[in-house]
């Protein structure tokens, strides 16, 4: 297993964020027992053929016993795409797809197909969160359980992880702050199956909806929000 790939911001977008903000960074520190690690799609079915998603795995298992142990959450977020044979997001599958592709979308996406279940490698615990979603995004109400299970553990600071970088998790990173979550992309627990993708991502993100961290950085904030 390969180490990911590191990310390096371009300098016109750090320009343009110190020109905005007049700092680089948006947040000094987040509360550990108000923050969640979300970790997006990390299914069987999506991370098997993507070598920089199979990459992340050892990050995102660090992420989590590094928020466990702060005192902090981990969410866990499954792509839910079908139900009993049946679309659960017609538009999408009718309009993007091939009727074949369509098929083997949604039912490998059911609840009870293999491919539906996290990687194995990865390393859920029964206190954890396990939310699902019908779209790409994780917040938005009515598609995913998941912002009703963040509120009933109080929980206002996210960190994004998972795949893909420029899907589900750059479109959950920007919902989840226009709903008011304090957000974090991780850039070394994020995975794209390009390069070109996987950094367009994290620079859109870091110009309005939240700062873009390394494994390492985000330890340090839950470290700063403790000691804070």
């Amino acid at each position: 297993m390969t180490d990911p790939a590191p990310f390096e911001m371009p300098a016109y977008v750090l320009d343009r964020v110190m020109k905005k903000r007049g700092r680089l960074r948006v947040f000094d520190g987040f509360e550990p027992t108000k923050s969640a690690l979300v970790v997006i799609d990390m299914q069987a079915f999506y991370v098997t053929d993507v070598p920089p998603a199979v990459a992340i795995i050892p990050n995102i298992n660090r992420l989590a016993r590094a928020f466990r142990a702060a005192g902090g959450h981990v969410a866990w977020v499954k792509m839910t795409a079908g139900e009993g044979g049946r679309s659960l997001w017609p538009l999408y599958h009718e309009r993007f797809f091939t009727p074949a592709n369509a098929v083997r979308h949604r039912d490998n996406l059911t609840v009870g197909a293999p491919g539906h279940e996290l990687h194995p490698e990865l390393e859920p615990m029964p206190e954890d969160i396990m939310a699902e979603k019908s779209r790409f995004s994780a917040f938005i109400p009515g598609k995913s359980d998941l912002p009703e299970k963040l509120a009933a553990r109080d929980i206002t600071n996210v960190a994004i992880t998972g795949m893909l970088t420029n899907f589900c998790c750059e479109t959950s990173a920007r919902d989840a702050m226009m709903l008011d979550y304090n957000v974090v992309m991780v850039s070394d627990a994020n995975a794209a199956r390009y390069d070109e993708d996987h950094n367009i991502g994290f620079s859109t993100v870091f110009q309005s909806f939240g700062d873009v961290l390394t494994v390492e950085e985000t330890i340090g904030l839950l470290d700063a929000g403790k000691n804070g």
